[in-house]
């Protein structure tokens, strides 16, 4: 049944319908400040000048997934949706928008006086370009991930290569109106707000296709715009004079240039020198002198972060005690978080018993296992580990000292916790934070012996199929979670290059005689025909919504992706051709390792986990395909809840504690509340007022 929902300038979703997902990586210490040179109250009005130093940045592409995020979205970028100063999301460009077709297809209108700094209009066919660029099979390292495309009809084939634009999901229908036709119902506003949903203006990016961001050629529709730039280096925005903004909002502040620096080391030091007016705070060290200072601790301030920290089994395919369900949950219930966020954190924060503070709204529906040492003990008995007698030294991975020195705190703090609680020993292993984010949020890492990580994460997205705040990550990998036997079998396909059993039954891609007569493509062709065959089947058998969800567009089945791998190898020339689109095709059926906790998963690895996967991951990989299509916060939140408390119950996952962000302000700096969706950085420079 088709429905259709409006919405119209003069009533704009509020944060109450937002849908956020996590991201990777740890906290980066980040300050602002306003420019040196002699401000002073007298003259801060003519200059409103304002340094603020963050992460180096290589590029203001928004195609790129880099810092140049934190100025594409809003700041030199202004895209159909942004954030206002309370971190709501509202209408920039779009004036209204209609959703058809039970939540598959969004139209939309755009302001009319819109303007690119050149003064042009901005218009629909911008979008259309710059989200057809960021999905290009040209450009294969655009962040489709962090733009409305990765939801969009068509787009993983375009981005392969495998069909044409005007078959992608995006159509312009007037200089002022745009539509988008999803792969499945979703909630899109959010992702319009990132920074690879932004336009671009074509006529510079075609003329200068490598550094068409540089000052000299650039062309934005945002408040400001870069007058200097220094790769990895000093940043230097100024106010966009043809910027025209949304009619009665708060479009800007009275700031007219934004001087971006490296970020110093030494936050708080350069505060007491007068070096910086604004300082961000994230070492509990600091920020103990700071609450110590009868002056400092007046220009301190608190904003809201959807940052969590949380302890995480490492998904090792070692056997160990792990591998029972009663031993991961003596664990979660030993964990005292309030000590931790007391004396290791010194209170830059609060303890956690959901995926979330309590404004998260998902939160309400979030219950971690208790803390309760008398219940861990006996569980571990049942286990048949008495006082934790048994259990080998296990593992606790973190990032190094000089990554992020309160992470390892924390861990030392909760291995002390469960050898007094439970007689369990941990080791620390200090470890890159390349090799922590692929244990956190990836599959199977290999050399991982059993234990936990300590993982932490920010929500970066306002997307429903992300609100667990990063902890349906664990059910994203097949293989990654669930029986021992099941997590051994799945090895094959994120360690080696290859699947052994795959290049057994097929023959090996990596020998160049493969391939090279139809008759190599028997095995491969029976075992594709089978596993087509056994998936539609089971999708036959789920329900209603999950086979219109999986309904293939016309001519992209499963089986209409095989014939054209065996009529491109049937079209190619040479036996190097022809051995390259075997190969293509023994991927679509077979597995291997992709690197860093990665895997490309075939036909035959879809069958094995649809028939091994179990109850429970049955019951997680069902509700995170409804999350997916959720287009309501009442159907997202309670569906995330669900998720999380299964996630708890099973012990893999233990919250620890949310972040919060606190910062140094001098008196008359204002709008400077970094946005609790940037990822712990520096967001929405464009509201800067100074008095």
């Amino acid at each position: 049944m088709k429905t259709s929902t409006k919405m119209s300038e003069t009533s704009p979703k509020t944060s109450r319908t937002l849908r956020w997902m996590a991201s990777v990586g740890a906290s980066l210490a980040v300050t602002t400040m306003m420019m040196a040179g002699g401000m002073s109250p007298a003259n801060a009005a003519t200059v409103r000048s304002v340094t603020v130093p963050l992460p180096n940045m290589s590029t203001l592409d928004p195609v790129a997934n880099a810092v140049s995020t934190l100025l594409d979205q809003g700041v030199i970028f202004e895209g159909l949706y942004g954030y206002n100063l309370k971190n709501q999301l509202e209408p920039k460009i779009a004036t209204g928008y209609t959703v058809t077709d039970g939540g598959k297809v969004w139209t939309f209108t755009l302001r009319k006086n819109a303007r690119w700094s050149n003064g042009q209009p901005v218009t629909a066919q911008d979008f259309y370009y710059a989200w057809l660029r960021i999905a290009s099979p040209k450009d294969l390292q655009g962040a489709t991930w962090n733009s409305v495309m990765t939801y969009v009809q068509g787009e993983y084939q375009f981005h392969a290569g495998d069909i044409p634009a005007s078959e992608v999901g995006v159509k312009v229908l007037g200089p002022y109106k745009i539509q988008l036709t999803l792969s499945a119902p979703h909630d899109i506003l959010g992702i319009l707000a990132e920074a690879g949903s932004m336009p671009v203006y074509p006529p510079v990016v075609k003329a200068h296709p490598n550094n068409w961001w540089m000052p000299q050629y650039f062309v934005g529709d945002g408040p400001f715009k870069p007058s200097s730039f220094v790769v990895n280096g000093n940043v230097s925005l100024v106010r966009n004079d043809k910027y025209v903004g949304r009619a009665g909002e708060y479009n800007v502040g009275n700031v007219q240039q934004i001087n971006i620096i490296p970020a110093p080391t030494v936050p708080v030091e350069d505060y007491l020198s007068k070096a910086i007016d604004l300082a961000w705070i994230t070492n509990p060290s600091d920020y103990r002198y700071i609450l110590n200072s009868s002056t400092l601790k007046t220009q301190v301030h608190k904003a809201p972060a959807y940052q969590m920290t949380y302890l995480q089994w490492d998904r090792s395919p070692t056997a160990s005690p792990l591998d029972n369900l009663k031993v991961r949950q003596a664990i979660a219930m030993a964990v005292n978080r309030t000590p931790i966020v007391k004396d290791v954190l010194y209170g830059m924060g609060g303890a956690a018993m959901a995926a979330g503070p309590s404004s998260w709204a998902p939160t309400k529906y979030e219950h971690a296992l208790p803390y309760n040492v008398a219940q861990a003990r006996k569980l571990l008995t049942e286990a048949g580990y008495p006082g934790g007698k048994g259990i080998p030294t296990l593992a606790l991975y973190t990032q190094t000292v000089a990554a992020n020195p309160s992470q390892v705190n924390v861990g030392e703090a909760i291995v002390s916790e469960l050898k007094s609680a439970l007689g369990i020993n941990f080791k620390i292993e200090p470890t890159s934070t390349n090799i922590v984010n692929n244990i956190v949020y990836n599959g199977l890492e290999p050399g991982v012996t059993p234990g936990y990580v300590i993982g932490g994460g920010n929500a970066g997205w306002i997307d429903a199929s992300y609100l667990p705040l990063q902890t349906n990550q664990l059910v994203h990998y097949n293989g990654a979670l669930g029986s021992l036997s099941f997590r051994q079998y799945a090895e094959d396909w994120y360690f080696d290059t290859y699947d052994a059993r795959d290049v057994k039954a097929f023959g090996n891609p990596s020998d160049t005689s493969m391939g090279v007569k139809f008759s190599q493509w028997a095995p491969l062709e029976k075992a594709a025909l089978k596993d087509i065959a056994y998936l539609n089947a089971y999708t036959k058998r789920q329900p209603k919504w999950y086979q219109e969800m999986e309904a293939p567009a016309p001519g992209q089945s499963n089986l209409d992706v095989w014939n054209g791998l065996v009529n491109a190898w049937k079209a190619a020339k040479t036996p190097a051709a022809k051995h390259s689109a075997w190969v293509t095709a023994w991927k679509f059926v077979g597995s291997g390792s992709l690197g860093d906790g990665n895997a490309e998963i075939g036909l035959n690895a879809q069958v094995y986990t649809d028939e091994h996967e179990g109850t429970v991951l049955y019951n997680l990989n069902m509700e995170e395909d409804q999350l997916g299509e959720a287009t309501s916060a009442q159907v997202s939140d309670t569906l995330t809840g669900k998720m999380v408390n299964t996630i708890f119950q099973q012990g893999w996952e233990v919250p620890l504690f949310y972040s919060e962000n606190i910062y140094l302000a001098k008196p008359g700096i204002t709008n400077v509340d970094a946005n609790p969706f940037g990822w712990t950085w520096w967001g929405d420079l464009q509201y800067l007022n100074v008095k």
